[in-house]
């Protein structure tokens, strides 16, 4: 039998997004920890509802409570914040507005945050669902984060970090020259750098997490955001397929450091994932109006 007759053979077909029974596929999953969901089109909104679907019903009927999917950590975080009721500063920079902008900006996923917000709304906080973004290319927004953490808990080790940094801010715009140029050996010094500071916030874990438990392993996720972004962006113009491996790993290790933060309880899906859809109107998590 050829594949395409075992993919038809196996499927379970459904007229509508709004109808298609959920019961096998739940009882497939069974206690699994770790749920994975992906879609196979790339660009239409029937998966990106279904995906939704699929993820409510395993919130409301499996227990799962942290949402991660392909986008960067600073910008998933701009949602985590908003449908978890977290009161935080308003951003002065816009989430998501890296190309593909329309990966997560667009209606169907505008609709499923204001539904993760509404349910949390009625539950402790520390049984909300979160939202975390895996992804590897926010090297620059990562780094104001930490700069902004430290600003607060430790002005010291700011300007610490500000000087460790300070080699990669003439590639702010376009961080893949940064790569081209690290081939040079002249700005070999940046990958010591940032590791350092990596280094420094988690020998500081138990002094900083104190102050503000979240935050300190939101600031921690940012600087290994900026650590293994320059190693990728490096190993990006060797034309080898490491870097996508390097890229891979950092996602894998994000999902079991938030799941180990979360508790044994916890539970995760993770959604990989590309749409084009234009956003009728910027909505508040957008914005970085995190108040009702």
């Amino acid at each position: 039998m050829r594949l395409p007759e075992r993919i038809a053979q196996a499927a379970e077909a459904f007229e509508s997004v709004d109808d298609a029974k959920l019961d096998l596929l739940l009882e497939r999953i069974g206690n699994a920890r770790v749920v994975l969901l992906g879609e196979a089109s790339h660009g239409t909104s029937e998966f990106y509802r279904m995906r939704a679907r699929i993820t409510q019903a395993l919130i409301e009927r499996k227990g799962f409570d942290m949402v991660a999917v392909e986008a960067d950590w600073p910008d998933a975080a701009r949602i985590d914040h908003y449908i978890r009721h977290r009161q935080t500063r308003p951003a002065e920079w816009k989430a998501f507005a890296r190309f593909p902008q329309w990966m997560w900006r667009n209606v169907e996923t505008d609709t499923f945050v204001a539904w993760l917000r509404e349910h949390n709304s009625a539950r402790p906080y520390e049984e909300r669902t979160s939202f975390h973004g895996l992804d590897i290319y926010s090297m620059y927004t990562s780094v104001d984060a930490v700069l902004s953490y430290l600003d607060d808990v430790d002005p010291e080790a700011a300007k610490i970090a500000r000087t460790r940094y300070g080699c990669l801010t003439p590639w702010q715009s376009d961080p893949a020259i940064y790569g081209r140029m690290a081939l040079t050996g002249r700005f070999r010094e940046c990958e010591r750098d940032v590791g350092a500071m990596l280094a420094d916030l988690l020998r500081k874990r138990l002094d900083y997490s104190v102050q503000d438990g979240e935050r300190f392993v939101d600031a921690v996720h940012n600087a290994r955001v900026v650590a293994d972004a320059e190693r990728y962006y490096r190993i990006m113009y060797y034309g080898s397929a490491e870097s996508w491996n390097l890229r891979d790993r950092h996602m894998f290790q994000t999902l079991s450091e938030l799941l180990t933060t979360r508790g044994p309880q916890s539970k995760a899906l993770f959604g990989r994932t590309t749409r084009i859809s234009a956003m009728r109107a910027i909505p508040k998590w957008q914005r970085g109006e995190n108040t009702t």
